[in-house]
């Protein structure tokens, strides 16, 4: 029977030291702020996604009557003739009330408001399959002799990428220095743990143990309290989430982080991915250690 066999690593590394609180907590605060990060992201990016949706399955055309053609008349033609379109699924036009409603902030509250000339809108909804693009549209309002400018929403959709990516890499970034402070707080631990018993170290080589052996002690008690500190990390973050969601209803908490019940499955990773770091910091230290050891 071999050493590693024999020996067991609880007289070497006990349990139930004063120390192993202060950084269970610390860990696991760590934890908490990653899961949170990590829900934040995906609500994030779920939004983003539903308003790109929402945007790209829609077109908004704005007529302007031209000779003695009133606008609710050029508003109606407009609306059939994008009816026919290829790729567009309704075409309505909207009511007057709605143009003055856009006009009427930058104009004030005038009583005679709705004697303006204002130009008619047309709500266009989009084939899901096979959406029709804004020079398909152009064209089905030339070929009626319309004058009319169509909006694709494609500013607002490019505005709405650009934030979604910044909000990703944002989230990126910040889970990278949790995971940078979470090895160096392991580092400073399994140091701190591996000076105190460096006797221990000499007494093991003594007795046969390799360098290895010894890193890995380290590795299984980190690891361990890693996995523990993610798991209460984990489900803080969850019982916080599933609050978010009720409290908003369909939603979620805000239609800007709109949470979802699936989000919170992706926490049971937590424990996983705080034990594997813990894990890698702990033996890096312990044998670096070990080895400049006399």
């Amino acid at each position: 029977m071999s050493f590693a066999e024999t020996w067991k690593p609880a007289p070497y590394l006990p349990r139930g030291e004063g120390r192993d609180l202060g950084l269970m907590f610390a860990m696991a605060t760590l934890c908490f702020l990653a899961c949170l990060t990590a829900l934040a992201v995906l609500a994030g990016d779920r939004a983003a996604r539903n308003w790109n949706g929402q945007l790209g399955a829609e077109a908004t055309v704005i007529v302007r009557a031209a000779g003695g053609e009133s606008p609710d008349s050029a508003a109606a033609r407009a609306a059939e003739a994008l009816a026919g379109a290829p790729g567009v699924d309704e075409a309505r036009a909207l009511e007057p009330k709605v143009a003055y409603d856009l006009i009427r902030p930058w104009l004030g509250d005038l009583s005679d408001i709705e004697d303006l000339p204002a130009p008619r809108l047309v709500a266009v909804t989009l084939s899901r399959e096979k959406p029709a693009n804004a020079a398909t549209l152009r064209a089905a309002l030339a070929s009626q002799g319309l004058d009319a400018v169509v909006d694709d929403h494609s500013v607002w959709i490019k505005d709405i990428r650009r934030a979604a990516d910044a909000v990703r890499w944002m989230g990126a970034a910040i889970l990278a220095l949790i995971v940078a402070a979470t090895a160096a707080v392991i580092a400073f631990a399994a140091r701190a743990g591996l000076a105190t018993r460096r006797d221990v170290v000499e007494v093991l080589r003594l007795s046969g143990a390799d360098d290895g052996f010894i890193a890995r002690l380290f590795v299984r008690r980190y690891a361990e309290l890693a996995m523990a500190a993610g798991a209460i990390g984990a489900v803080g973050a969850a019982v916080l989430g599933a609050l978010a969601r009720l409290a908003g209803g369909g939603a979620g908490l805000t239609p800007a982080l709109p949470v979802a019940w699936s989000d919170l499955g992706v926490l049971v990773l937590c424990p996983i991915v705080a034990a594997l770091i813990a894990g890698i910091a702990a033996r890096a230290t312990g044998a670096a250690m070990i080895r400049a050891a006399p």
